[in-house]
């Protein structure tokens, strides 16, 4: 189902069913809880927040984070909101979150377009939860759920949500795009008989399959566990599960990124004109890993955002 129709059920959906109150998981005016005290398959000792500050320019915010006991959204809201919302999903191969230039950053320059963004703080799967794998989707599902619910007290449209994720949070972003209606967790509230599926996901240098040569061995083995068997690296790879539901995708790579090679993009490529999906694929000669929004204007991969703002406007997710 897509389009008119689509967006009709989905306003009609928010509109009889709905969420605990926000202010139930409102931490602080603009960060809100996902989970209602403990996330589920809390270990006996929970991980201590840390944040790394890596910059070493005061007037420059370079933050990883690690020790996540507390799943979270953080609201950025634009001067001039249009509608459009995205869920952005930071890197760090599952074992940190790199907050500013996947989250922050990313979140001022949507905001200057309008877009309302919502940074999720997710748990790590290596910091002692039960069911490692499915932790950080959980989070993605239940986030997903809570700003669709709620979409009205954010000002905005339930039905141009769309999700972006950077290098492991583009393999997050991808599972819950390809795997949105598996059942992860119990649920909670009203907000958990929604939709979890994005209207768009918006893939930059992500890590994408966990069983090809060319995997991002340090993302799988952080979610799957070193002595992870075959079936299970099939399960989370993203380029296995594109369906008839598959969202838009729009992915972003460079053929020089070191770190997590390009095939992965090139493998949900194929994966999605196979399924005949909607897919925008731009492969950059010039780039790297991780570079976010910070490459200067003579490197090629620095077109990238305006490319994506193209992308949501044709899609609709974005008015023109």
């Amino acid at each position: 189902m897509h389009g008119p129709t689509r967006r009709a059920v989905i306003t009609a959906m928010v509109a009889t069913t709905l969420a605990a109150p926000l202010k139930a998981y409102a931490a602080t005016p603009e960060t809100i809880d996902i989970w209602p005290g403990r996330a589920p398959g809390a270990p006996g000792k929970m991980p201590v927040r840390k944040i790394e500050q890596r910059s070493d320019d005061p007037a420059f915010n370079d933050r990883w984070i690690t020790g996540v006991d507390r799943p979270t959204l953080s609201v950025r809201r634009p001067a001039n909101p249009n509608g459009a919302a995205v869920m952005l999903i930071p890197g760090g191969g599952y074992g940190f979150l790199s907050w500013d230039n996947e989250g922050e950053e990313q979140a001022r320059w949507l905001n200057g377009r309008g877009v309302t963004c919502f940074i999720l703080t997710y748990r790590l799967p290596g910091e002692g939860w039960a069911n490692r794998a499915s932790v950080p989707l959980s989070d993605a599902q239940r986030a997903m759920r809570l700003i669709r619910a709620n979409a009205a007290a954010f000002g905005v449209d339930a039905s141009r949500i769309s999700v972006m994720g950077f290098s492991a949070g583009g393999h997050l972003a991808g599972s819950l795009a390809t795997r949105h209606a598996e059942p992860s967790y119990t649920p909670v509230d009203a907000a958990d008989r929604l939709s979890a599926r994005p209207d768009l996901v918006a893939l930059i240098y992500p890590v994408i399959s966990m069983v090809a040569p060319f995997t991002h061995v340090r993302s799988r083995d952080a979610l799957l566990g070193a002595g992870s068997i075959e079936e299970q690296q099939r399960i989370a790879s993203i380029e296995h599960g594109v369906g008839a539901d598959m969202p838009p995708a729009f992915l972003v790579h460079a053929s020089d990124d070191g770190l997590v090679p390009i095939t992965n993009s090139l493998a949900l490529y194929q994966a999605m004109l196979a399924a005949q999906r909607p897919v925008e694929l731009h492969a950059f000669d010039q780039g790297g890993h991780g570079f976010g929004v910070r490459l200067p204007k003579t490197v090629p991969a620095s077109a990238w955002p305006e490319l994506l703002i193209a992308y949501m406007r044709r899609t609709g997710m974005m008015e023109v």
